[in-house]
């Protein structure tokens, strides 16, 4: 699995023209989930990314995690993150995960992150939706998060 976080102000997803979802202060996670992924790969996933030290203490160094700043987080599913670009000018997809699967473990990798900062703190996208995501990064600071199998 691949989590692609940006620090964010804000952040909203919209589908179809109506807000679905927003944040404030936060991060934003691009999820993706590759042919072999598992249950663990999410559960190690979602510990990481809440421990991710990307905001900064009064000091001014990146020392702090979401949950030290009382951050939220918005998971949107990206498949795209496996696109592979090393032939042609077309990405090949063929090490995502098929929908089924992939949506199994986006809902792990949801629900491990709901039990680290609370359900109250955590939105999402919608599996498979055509979405509008509108965000302010905050820095801007993004990192790039792999699971142990990847």
């Amino acid at each position: 699995m691949k989590a692609l976080i940006q620090r964010v102000r804000r952040c909203s997803v919209t589908i179809g023209g109506v807000e679905h979802s927003s944040i404030g202060q936060g991060m934003l996670i691009l999820l993706g989930v590759k042919q072999d992924d598992k249950e663990e790969d999410s559960s190690y996933l979602a510990e990481r990314c809440a421990a991710l030290r990307i905001f900064e203490d009064p000091q001014g160094k990146m020392n702090l995690s979401v949950r030290d700043v009382a951050g939220a987080a918005m998971i949107v599913s990206q498949f795209t993150l496996y696109g592979d670009t090393t032939r042609g000018n077309r990405p090949s997809y063929s090490t995502a995960a098929p929908p089924d699967s992939a949506e199994r473990l986006y809902e792990s990798f949801v629900s491990h992150l709901r039990s680290l900062l609370g359900n109250e703190k955590v939105a999402t996208g919608v599996f498979r939706a055509m979405m509008d995501v509108e965000l302010i990064n905050d820095g801007p600071v993004t990192v790039m998060v792999e699971s142990k199998s990847t």
